[in-house]
């Protein structure tokens, strides 16, 4: 388990859209607690604060410490909302955990020997990231701060799974539970080639002729029938 994280939470008791707008004003951001049995609380962040500890990759799957009026309680992000275009966070949803409960998180995946795998090295493949984490279940104290993917051995066109990942103790995926049609690709090795589209020469059949051109065999209408024709089109 990683090293823990500490947020300084308030609680309120206004709830809305009104008042999630008002602190947002004021600085903060609106959250939620929730879970181990007890009912949901809602909280508030100092958005500076927050701003800074998301800068951290390992914020997302560590376990936060959530203190409140002087109590401390263990919990994990489970959702965060942005601004789709400000540096803006607008709620975040946290869940309670403890320590005899499972809980499920998604984990970065760190891909190793990028620059030693043949593929890449001699036959001139390029790598592709076809997942950057993963969705595992453990009990918090094995929850892994992200899992390492060694690809130093990967061959061109070679690729490897979720089943191929070495998983650290206590730790599963609770996808390949599910049958092999959910072991997803995670990464793999090809010759990247670059497609040639070549220009057509001649106009298509509809394609109207660039102006101050004409088409071959057609002569330019007069300006009153070409204004004419405009005018029942857009009719």
């Amino acid at each position: 388990m990683s090293d823990d994280f500490d947020l300084i939470a308030e609680l309120r008791e206004d709830q809305g859209k009104g008042a999630s707008r008002r602190l947002r004003h004021e600085g903060k951001v609106p959250a939620i607690i929730y879970g181990a049995g007890r009912p949901p609380r809602a909280l508030a962040f100092d958005h500076n604060r927050v701003i800074q500890q998301l800068e951290n990759e390992s914020f997302y799957s560590s376990i936060l410490n959530i203190k409140v009026r002087g109590n401390s309680q263990a919990a994990i992000l489970k959702d965060l909302q942005r601004h789709p275009s400000k540096p803006v966070i607008m709620h975040m949803d946290f869940q309670r955990i403890v320590e005899d409960e499972e809980i499920k998180m998604n984990v970065p995946l760190h891909f190793l020997g990028e620059d030693l795998a043949p593929g890449v090295k001699t036959a001139g493949g390029s790598v592709s990231r076809l997942m950057n984490d993963v969705e595992i279940v453990c009990l918090p104290k094995y929850l892994p701060e992200f899992i390492e993917v060694d690809i130093s051995e990967l061959e061109l066109d070679e690729h490897l799974s979720m089943s191929d990942i070495k998983l650290p103790e206590g730790v599963a995926i609770p996808a390949l539970e599910q049958g092999p049609e959910q072991d997803r690709q995670i990464v793999s090795i090809h010759v990247i080639k670059e497609e040639v589209i070549e220009e057509e020469e001649e106009l298509e059949a509809g394609e109207v002729p660039v102006a101050g051109e004409e088409a071959d065999g057609e002569a330019e209408a007069p300006a009153g029938e070409e204004a004419a024709g405009d005018e029942s089109e857009s009719d």
